[in-house]
């Protein structure tokens, strides 16, 4: 049986994603949510052929759950079923990636607006946690998945803060391109200094109250990915759709 185990976990109940927890969670739930993050992680890489009974062994649960979680992962666009024949890893697709990134700065932009005018301290002091434990990973590469987790989580607490925890999931359905793309560019030089000092950055616009500042800091933290496709697809063909 594997190990559920996630190293994040702790942090992600504190601050309130019972839909990350392990407990009570469906088998279908927890087959789908590992199977997604090895896909995201590049762990499976585009192309991988995944084996109904082999993942089923694996993961000791009947062929059903595993089913119903590639339909799951199909309807994200992360696999494709073949009836009969194979489930395959899909290859990122460019398109993909630039509508969830226009979704995601349109959403992010309005929630940053209403925090910086509406910002509980609990909510400050969570982000700024977050940081820190971002900063304790930052300069161990071995860590780089547990890292973009917490990215995740950050961006959920914003949305939660707001009042709008439910976007998260919407977001999370159309962002699996657009998250394998952004684990392709986190070994990049620099990168996730980067992210840490936007994170700060954001936070600091949340402080001063300032909607204008909040809402500039997201937008360019939302897009220094998205400005490099062309160069990750240059450095990484075998991992994007052509045509």
């Amino acid at each position: 049986m594997m190990n559920m185990g996630n190293p994040i976990a702790t942090v992600m109940d504190r601050f309130g994603d019972a839909d990350r927890s392990s407990a009570g969670v469906s088998a279908v739930s927890r087959t789908f949510d590992h199977l997604r993050q090895r896909i995201i992680s590049l762990q499976l890489p585009p192309d991988a052929v995944l084996s109904r009974t082999e993942l089923a062994k694996q993961y000791d649960v009947s062929q059903t759950p595993v089913r119903e979680a590639m339909q799951r992962l199909e309807a994200e666009g992360l696999v494709r079923i073949y009836p009969q024949s194979r489930t395959i890893v899909t290859r990122i697709d460019a398109d993909q990636i630039h509508e969830a990134h226009f979704l995601r700065v349109a959403v992010e932009a309005e929630i940053l607006r209403h925090l910086a005018q509406h910002c509980p301290d609990t909510v400050l002091s969570r982000l700024k946690t977050i940081i820190m434990m971002q900063e304790a990973l930052a300069g161990n590469p071995d860590e780089i998945t547990s890292f973009q987790e917490l990215d995740e989580v950050f961006h959920q607490t914003l949305m939660a803060g707001a009042g709008q925890a439910g976007l998260h999931a919407v977001l999370r359905a159309q962002s699996g391109h657009l998250n394998r793309v952004r684990r392709l560019d986190l070994p990049g030089e620099g990168k996730i200094k980067r992210i840490v000092e936007d994170h700060k950055i954001i936070v600091a616009a949340l402080e001063a109250r300032d909607p204008e500042a909040a809402v500039a800091a997201i937008r360019q933290h939302l897009s220094q990915t998205v400005s490099r496709v062309d160069q990750l697809k240059a450095k990484y063909p075998d991992f994007f759709k052509t045509g």
